[in-house]
This record gives C-alpha cells, sequence and structure tokens, in this order.
C-alpha cells in the first residue's frame, strides 16, 4: 500500500502510526485501563498483630490472588495512622499505594490542628472494609435493663455514674461521650491504659459501665459477669441478635464502633478506586473472611466507594464537633 508513495511520505506515516501506538500506550496506563500492572504497597496504620494489621492482611492475600499482583502490606504504625495516611496522601494517584485507617481518622482533624493532608481533599475513600460496632454493658449491680432505664438513672444520679473506656479519644470514650451528647446525662468519664484493665474493674464494679469492644466483654455477658443492654451499630449484631441497638432503643442516629477503611491519593483514576472497592467488597465477604471476622463480632463492609465518601462527610464533621465540644486532647 505505501509503495506509489514517495520515501519521505512513508517515513512519515511509519512515525505517526507509531506516535499514536505510543500515545494509545500511555493512555491505557494513565485511565487505569492496565491495573495492576506491579505490585500494590499496602500501608496499614497499625503495628503487625492488631486489628488493622490482622484484616489488611486477610483481603490483601486475597486481592493478590485475584488480582494477579502482590498487595504486598507494610506497617507504618505511629502518629494515630497520620504517617501511613500522609504517605499515602503525598505518593501518585496511580493505585499503587493505599492504605487501611481506622476510627482515628474522622477524629484526628479535631485533635491535630496542622494534621499534613486534608482527609476528604487529599484522599480518595475506596472501601468500608469491616465494622465492629460496641456492646453497652453495665455492671449487674446497677438497676439497668434498657437504655430507657440508663438514661432515667443517669438523669437522677448526675455525675456519679463512671465509664471505663481504654482511653482518651478511643473508640469506647467517644461512644460515652456521644451518649451523653445525644441524652444530655452527665456521666463521668474513666480512662484505662488499655481495654482489658478497664474491664477488670468494670467485673469488680469499680466503674459502672462501658461502650466495649464485643470480644472483650461478650462472654463475660454470657457468664452473667456483666450485663449487655444493647449494641451500637446502625442494626442488630449477628454475635449478639436478641440485643436493640441503641438507635432502635431510642437514639435514632447513634451508630459508632471500630471500623476500617481504605483510601488512595485524591486523583486516582475512577476505574481504579471502583476496581479496588469490587475487589475489597468480593474479598471481605467471602464465607472464610466472614467466619473469621465474625469471631470478635465484625461485620464485612459493603459500600460503594460514593458511599464511603458520603459517609464520611457526615463522620468527620459529626466527630469533629463532639471532640471540640468535650476539649479532647491528644494525651
Amino acid at each position: 500500500m505505501l509503495q506509489g508513495l514517495s520515501k519521505f511520505t512513508r517515513i512519515t506515516g511509519c512515525l505517526l502510526i507509531m506516535s499514536l501506538s505510543v500515545t494509545a500506550l500511555a493512555q491505557s496506563r494513565t485511565d487505569g485501563s492496565d491495573y495492576p500492572n506491579r505490585p500494590v504497597r499496602f500501608l496499614a496504620t497499625q503495628p503487625p498483630g492488631g486489628a488493622i494489621d490482622f484484616i489488611a492482611r486477610l483481603i490483601s492475600q486475597k486481592m493478590s490472588e485475584s488480582m494477579g499482583q502482590q498487595f504486598v502490606v507494610e506497617n507504618r504504625a505511629g502518629g494515630s495512622g497520620i504517617i501511613a495516611t500522609e504517605m499515602t496522601a503525598k505518593a501518585a494517584p496511580d493505585g499503587y499505594t493505599m492504605v487501611i485507617v481506622g476510627p482515628s481518622f474522622v477524629v484526628s482533624p479535631a485533635l491535630y490542628p496542622n494534621l499534613p493532608y486534608d482527609p476528604l481533599k487529599d484522599l480518595s475513600a475506596v472501601s468500608l472494609v469491616s465494622n465492629a460496632p460496641a456492646m453497652l454493658v453495665v455492671h449487674p449491680s446497677l438497676p439497668v435493663r434498657s437504655i430507657r432505664d440508663l438514661i432515667e438513672l443517669a438523669r437522677a444520679k448526675p455525675g456519679e455514674l463512671n465509664f471505663a473506656s481504654s482511653a482518651n479519644g478511643s473508640s469506647p470514650h467517644l461512644s460515652g461521650e456521644l451518649f451523653k451528647s445525644m441524652t444530655g446525662v452527665n456521666m463521668t468519664h474513666v480512662p484505662y491504659k488499655g481495654a482489658a484493665a478497664g474491664i477488670t474493674d468494670l467485673i469488680a464494679g469499680r466503674v459502672h459501665l462501658s461502650f466495649a469492644s464485643m470480644a472483650s466483654v461478650v462472654n463475660h455477658a454470657k457468664a452473667g459477669k456483666l450485663r449487655a443492654i444493647a449494641t451500637t451499630g446502625a442494626r442488630r449484631s449477628s454475635i449478639a441478635p436478641e440485643l436493640p441497638t441503641v438507635a432502635e432503643s431510642g437514639l435514632p442516629g447513634f451508630e459508632t464502633g471500630s471500623w476500617q477503611g481504605v483510601f488512595v491519593p485524591a486523583r486516582t483514576p475512577a476505574v481504579i478506586v471502583n476496581r479496588l472497592n469490587r475487589e475489597i467488597v468480593r474479598a471481605i465477604n467471602l464465607p472464610d473472611i466472614k467466619a473469621k471476622l465474625a469471631l470478635d463480632g465484625t461485620e464485612p463492609g459493603d459500600m460503594t466507594a460514593e458511599a464511603f465518601a458520603q459517609w464520611l462527610r457526615i463522620e468527620i464533621p459529626k466527630w469533629t464537633k463532639l471532640a471540640n465540644a468535650i476539649g479532647l486532647k491528644v494525651d
């Protein structure tokens, strides 16, 4: 076809074809159509052995198998998750750096005025991975069997009831503060250095109640050492379906828990974000993964990337407002 053309025209035509081929290849790389074509760096905001690390390794294995590239978990603990999150926010927006965070993500904007990233502008939400609602438990001597009972008793004895948490700013602490804010009751917060010490004192009757993780209290409740009143998720927990949620017990909108979520840098192509979302949702809902999570009351996430982003646009202002209202400070 090129025989009747001049040598110059033939060369020009070949160069044009080569240019179009390179352009098409570059386009396939920038729009994410060939993703992933190399290993993916998966940052975890906790050290090995923590809940975030555990879940990261569960889903990274499944994603490596289904996507044909290694998702390599790298623990970058410290700074309430800020170190790993900042690394992700400043990485190239190509899907090859991602981070899994916990509840501190929505509280950090209130605690750290000079946060080195904007959680809504510098990161793209990919998927809510899992959520573990808390269980509201009281000492059996407390004359409380429902949320209504607790509210009435707290109003009758302002400041006399105390609730335990694992630390200032922890999920159990903020759950208690949210309860106080929504009901107008006055209860005293007693922070401990870790969950175990607080539960020990609760069983001994030295504190009255706690919004504790299910894993830490469900067996004590079954043994009668504690009395379970409600769970704190948006719906009843599969681990204790007989218990109502706090929301259905008279406080609509009350929802707390220890959750994990995945983010990539802002401006990561939507095709990559949506692919990662589908793979994470698929992995976390596999029967073997669900069974492992259910042992401690953790439920798999099942949100689109946009739904997760919308949820965060509600959660961050909610917890920032609460943290500012109670004067929460970094320990």
